[in-house]
């Protein structure tokens, strides 16, 4: 019965997003792991383009799914062992409204998503 909630979750994408902590994990890994194909400002490589504008046709489910399962035949590795399909929506959806990019060291994950916080 979980599973099948849990599947009708992503399908649906009301997948949590991630802790802050975890939201600062994926992006350095999608700057650093994924950019070593797909280009370290994303726009491409040995692996095409994950611009806004390159993905604006792609669903994210499928983008999603790309990043989970990987492309078989392609260079393109599965990520399962490193995050989980929630986390690979999560980035799907970072990357089709612009990924953000990496904080420096220390900063908080207000920074890294690009969220000004209030100053009182």
């Amino acid at each position: 019965m979980l599973v099948v909630a849990v599947a009708l979750a992503v399908a649906t994408g009301a997948v949590a997003e991630p802790a802050p902590a975890r939201q600062q994990q994926l992006v350095r890994m999608v700057r650093q792991d994924c950019g070593s194909c797909h280009g370290m400002r994303l726009t491409g490589g040995l692996g095409p383009a994950l611009t806004r504008e390159a993905l604006a046709d792609r669903l994210p489910e499928s983008v999603a799914a790309t990043i989970f399962h990987g492309r078989p035949g392609t260079p393109m590795p599965p990520w399962r062992a490193m995050l989980d399909e929630g986390e690979a929506r999560w980035i799907a959806e970072r990357l089709q409204a612009g990924f953000p990019e990496e904080s420096p060291r220390g900063a908080d994950a207000a920074g890294v998503l690009g969220v000004e916080r209030n100053s009182r």
